[in-house]
Formats: C-alpha cells, sequence, structure tokens
C-alpha cells in the first residue's frame, strides 16, 4: 500500500486539476466522435494502417532500432499529408455529419424492409426496369443526397416500383434507404472509373461499386437488359439468382448491423 502511495505522489496524477482531466476526457470524447464519424469508410482503414505504423514507431524506439525509427520519423508527415489527398472526400463527409443529432428513431420491422425491397427488384426485374437502391448502414450517406428528391417514407414495393417505372420524373438515378425508411430518390451516386470493371456493367453498377467502396452501404441493381438483379457490397457485385437467395444475403447482412449497433427506442 505504501508502495502505491509513494508512486501516486510522485506521478502526474498528484498534481493534476480537474481541469487536467476535464482536458483528457474531451479529447478522449472528440477522438470517440471522429472515429464513429468515419466508421464505414475508407479512411477508417487507412487510420488503423497509420496506427500499425504508430505502434512500430514506438517499438523501434523503445528498442532502440535506430534505422527503422529515422526511416518512420522521416516519412510520417508525408503519410499524414498523402492520406488527407486521397481521403479528403471521406474527411469532408465526416465533417458534414459533425453537427448531426445522436438520437435515431426507431427502426420499422427488418424483415418487413427486406421483404418489400425483395419483392420490388424481382417485380422490376421481370419487367426489364432498371433500379439501383442502396441500404445505409453505420457510415453516412447523407452527404451524397444533395439535389436529390427527399422523400422520408415507409418502404414498400408500390412505391419502389412506381418511383423507378420510366414515366416516373424522379426514375433516373438511386433511391436511397436511411435508418429502415425511403430517404430519397434520383440520387445520383459517381461511378467508378477503375479499367478492371467489365464493359458488361453500365452506370447503375459502377456506381454501385463506387458508393460501396467509399462506404459500408449496401446496393441492390437491376439491370434493364438483361433483367437481373446483383446485390453490391464493397465494391463486389455479387449476381443473385432468385428472391430466396437474395433474401437471405439481405437478412445476413442486416441482421449483423442490427447486432453491431442496437436501435435507440423512443426517438
Amino acid at each position: 500500500m505504501s508502495g502505491f502511495r509513494d508512486w501516486y505522489e510522485t506521478s502526474a496524477f498528484a498534481t493534476a486539476s480537474w481541469v487536467d482531466y476535464a482536458d483528457v476526457l474531451l479529447l478522449a470524447w472528440l477522438i470517440y466522435v471522429a472515429l464513429t464519424l468515419i466508421r464505414g469508410t475508407r479512411a477508417l482503414r487507412s487510420l488503423l494502417g497509420l496506427g500499425i505504423l504508430a505502434l512500430i514507431y514506438a517499438l523501434a524506439y523503445v528498442l532502440n532500432l535506430s534505422t527503422v525509427h529515422w526511416l518512420l520519423d522521416r516519412l510520417f508527415v508525408y503519410l499524414v499529408i498523402t492520406v488527407l489527398i486521397l481521403f479528403q472526400e471521406d474527411i469532408r463527409r465526416a465533417l458534414a455529419q459533425a453537427g448531426a443529432t445522436f438520437a435515431r428513431r426507431a427502426r420499422p420491422s427488418e424483415v418487413n424492409l427486406r421483404e418489400e425491397v425483395v419483392q420490388a427488384v424481382f417485380s422490376l426485374a421481370s419487367r426489364r426496369i432498371g433500379a439501383i437502391i442502396c441500404i445505409e448502414r453505420t457510415a453516412s450517406l447523407g452527404p451524397f443526397l444533395e439535389g436529390s428528391h427527399l422523400i422520408d417514407a415507409a418502404v414498400s414495393t408500390e412505391l419502389l416500383q412506381a418511383i423507378f417505372h420510366p414515366t416516373s420524373p424522379i426514375h433516373d438515378g438511386a433511391v436511397v434507404i436511411q435508418e429502415g425508411r425511403l430517404a430519397a430518390a434520383g440520387v445520383f451516386f459517381p461511378i467508378t472509373v477503375s479499367p478492371d470493371v467489365s464493359k458488361a456493367f453500365g452506370t447503375r453498377h459502377r456506381a454501385a461499386m463506387r458508393v460501396t467502396d467509399e462506404t459500408d452501404s449496401i446496393c441492390l441493381v437491376v439491370s434493364e437488359e438483361r433483367g437481373t438483379v446483383a446485390i453490391v457490397e464493397g465494391g463486389q457485385i455479387i449476381p443473385v439468382a432468385d428472391a430466396k437467395e437474395l433474401r437471405e444475403r439481405l437478412q445476413e447482412e442486416l441482421e449483423r448491423e442490427v447486432a453491431a449497433e442496437p436501435e435507440v427506442a423512443g426517438a
């Protein structure tokens, strides 16, 4: 006990004031908010990579690995600048969310949402009507909604079919589902320009690849040329043969999200 008392009296804790504790808590909160805002984006993966390099840098200092320490010391400034340039869009979107409220409305049944979407896409596919439906998960799609038609309605098969019908004035672009509700239609995502993408895929597939690569969202794409349905996640296009397969994939992904982030009741 006396050893602990001696350590405490000689440590920084003995002279720290409430301002110092508040300073540390505020910094911890800011770091937590920043990680929450970029969760599910490519910027988070890059931040984790920088964290690993920082750990190696610290170990090199402790173990006196002078060459490794010198090299990382010279590279860190350039690495931070490179990350800021490459992921400026992710950072901009994160900052755009900084003022958003943390309260979220209670979600409707995931089963009902999944069924409405599944029925809609295969109904559209049977009539060769193109569509792209993007389901938001942890990374916000809010910044993409600029200039789109905000709706905020319950998701239903009939509404989705009406939006994508060729005679609808808002059939171009994507539909975005946020927090279990149809948030917007006529959303235009940037398209991937990767030369590795097959020429068989049109703008809908390329847009879905881009947005799911930059965020952790899920996109469903209906091809009007082939009358097929595909689920796009992580920039990868996965064709689905029938409603049963799509239902199972959506169930797996949406239930994984609910398990990772419990909904806020009473909002």
